[in-house]
This record gives C-alpha cells, structure tokens and sequence, in this order.
C-alpha cells in the first residue's frame, strides 16, 4: 500500500493569549482601529479550477485520487483534500499501476507525463492554463533555437515543469543578484520567460538588468506573471503605506503569498507577517496598531481570512474597509479529461473553475 509522501494536520491550540485588555495596556493605540481588507484576494481561476478537479475526480470515480504534489499550495486545502480521499505523492512511481493520478496546477515537465504513461496511469492535468501558455512559449522558442532564459525560484514546481519542456535551451535566473553570471551563445537570439507567481517589481528589475547586458532581449509574447499575483500585489501596495500591520493568509511554500509580505514592507507597512491560520496570529503584533492590512494569497480559501477578520474583531478591530483596485471575472473549463466524465454523467454542477462566491 501506498503511504502518502504529503502529510499535514491542522494546527495545534496556541498558548493562552493576552486579553484585548493587556495588548491595549501595553502599548495604546494612537487613532481609531480599523482593517483595510484587500481585493482582489484569494483563490484565482486556475487554483479554483485544480481544487475542483481533485473533488471532483473524488465524487466521481471514488477515492483513492492521486496527486502529484500539492494541488496547490496551501496547508488547508491539501489537508481538507486527503480527509476526503486524496493521496498526495512526490513522484508518479508511488502511484500503483493503472491508478488515476492528478497533475497540480504547477505543471510538469513531458518527463513526468511519459513516467505516468509507462505506468499505464490514468492522468487528470489540472495544470493552471496560464502556465501551460509558459510551457507552449518555451517549446515554440526553443524549437526556433532561441536561449531562453527563466526567471524563477530554481526548485520550484512550476520552474520545474517550464524547464523541462526544453531544459538544453533553458536557464533559470534567480534573481537580479544571478544576471552577471547568464552567459548565451547568440546575443541576437535571446528571450526572457518567468515564472508566474513572481514579485512583478522584482522581475522587471531582474529584466532591465538582462537587458543591459543583451539589448536585444525579446520579451514575452505577453505578460507571463498572471493576472492574480499581478492584481494581489497592487491591492497591497495601496493598502501597505496606510498600514501599521499587514497579515497576509498563506503557505510559507505559497511563491506569490510570501512576495506578498515582502511588497507589503517595501510599500510602507511597518511590519507584515504571514499566517496560514487565525490561531498564529500573535496578538502582541497588535500593541500600538491603529490600522491593519488583511490580505491572502492565491491559493488561500476565504474562510480562512474570515478567521483572521474575527479574530481581529475580537481585538478591537472590527471596521473593516475593502479596498478594490480590480475586479475577477476569468473563469477556466475544467480538465478536457474530466469534463467527458462529468458530461457522461450528467453532471452539470461545476463545468467551469473560477472565483468561488465568498461566504
């Protein structure tokens, strides 16, 4: 029997916490106490769409469903998922031979495809569109025999994948901090590609320093940061100056969640934190806070923000400001494998995954 590679609990109850009473005594509060609340925030088209396909595969051909690391990156969600049926494995040779194992939304390189094919596996990709629109920019400038150059957290699932779809042709940066060290055989044949959930300020520096050394440097067909880590940035970056306290819901491995925190203090938070549940939330940050940012990564339920919000209300802060800077709207069809199943079985429930209502 297969034990499963990814195991997580909820977390444990925290020491007693300071009354609202105590925090006040420590350090009174200049101004009236209020919550500047982000959004858009939260769960993106392509992190919906993979949570779905994984509930989906459950309620339709039962569990046991495996899955490929994490569907996306957030304690809760993997958790809630394994409590439902699913099996989170490293690597496709953990999954018993003939079984149905989901791609995450991350994506995968054709080595793990063809690794699932020889198992005789059946596979759900529950890859999000938009880094599969990354992975088609690789194939189709390596095929032209461009260098290509990755700007990415070497490591990460989603670098991975892209990476591999054409890894002779392909380097991955870092950082600003790696530009002196990319070297190329053609200055005149040389593109930039990034990964997607990027800090967007970090990667455009990243991109003006590579192209003082290679001037001809061809962009991307269009912009490879999506549209929520992009939209999540902006919201903090209005709410950050205003902010004596920015929490930010996510998972420490969550790329977009922690860029979060760091553009929160960039953009003029005196300090930001990051959480993946109301009960980490240290009340002594509070001591002497008037106005808190709440934000969440793109992987993030809303039900754990609405956590964070009453717990802050028990503190004091119970006026809560939305501050909008966009609207979300994107919605993407489920797995082409999934969808001739659901149809099949007249199930019209859930035929596309985007923003879910918050409740």
């Amino acid at each position: 029997m297969t034990t499963p590679a990814v195991s997580l609990s909820m977390p444990t109850i925290p020491r007693r916490r300071r009354s609202p009473e105590e925090v006040a005594g420590a350090a009174p509060v200049n101004g009236t106490k209020k919550v500047l609340l982000a959004a858009p925030r939260g769960y993106c088209a392509g992190v919906d769409r993979a949570v779905i396909a994984v509930e989906k595969a459950l309620e339709h051909y039962g569990p046991p469903v495996y899955v490929r690391k994490q569907i996306v990156h957030n304690v809760h969600v993997v958790s809630s998922l394994e409590e439902k049926g699913a099996i989170f494995v490293d690597e496709t040779d953990e999954v018993p031979e003939g079984a149905l194992v989901i791609f995450s939304a991350h994506g995968v390189s054709p080595a793990v495809v063809e690794s699932a094919e020889n198992r005789g596996l059946r596979t759900i990709d529950a890859t999000c569109p938009l880094v599969t629109k990354v992975h088609k920019e690789a194939v189709r400038f390596a095929k032209d025999d461009f260098d290509i150059l990755l700007i990415g957290h070497d490591g990460h699932e989603e670098v991975e994948g892209t990476s591999g779809e054409a890894p002779e042709h392909i380097q991955i940066i870092n950082g600003p901090h790696e530009v002196d060290k990319v070297t190329v055989r053609d200055p005149e044949k040389v593109i930039w590609l990034s990964q997607t959930t990027l800090s967007v300020d970090e990667t455009m520096e990243t991109v003006r320093l590579l192209k003082e050394r290679f001037p001809t440097l061809q962009d991307p067909p269009s912009d490879d940061i999506c549209y929520a880590t992009t939209n999540r940035q902006v919201a903090i970056k209005k709410i950050a100056p205003k902010a004596d306290l920015v929490i930010v819901v996510g998972s420490a491995n969550s790329s977009n969640s922690v860029r979060l925190v760091e553009v929160a203090l960039e953009y003029g938070a005196k300090a930001s934190y990051r959480v993946d549940f109301a009960n980490e939330v240290d009340e002594t940050w509070f001591e002497g806070v008037a106005t808190v940012g709440v934000t969440s990564g793109a992987s993030v339920p809303e039900v754990l923000v609405q956590d964070v919000l009453r717990l802050l209300s028990d503190y004091g802060y119970g006026t809560v400001e939305e501050v909008v800077t966009a609207e979300e709207d994107l919605l993407f069809s489920l797995p082409k494998e999934l969808r001739a199943t659901l149809k099949q079985a007249g199930d019209v429930s859930r035929a596309l995954g985007g923003r879910r209502p918050r409740s």
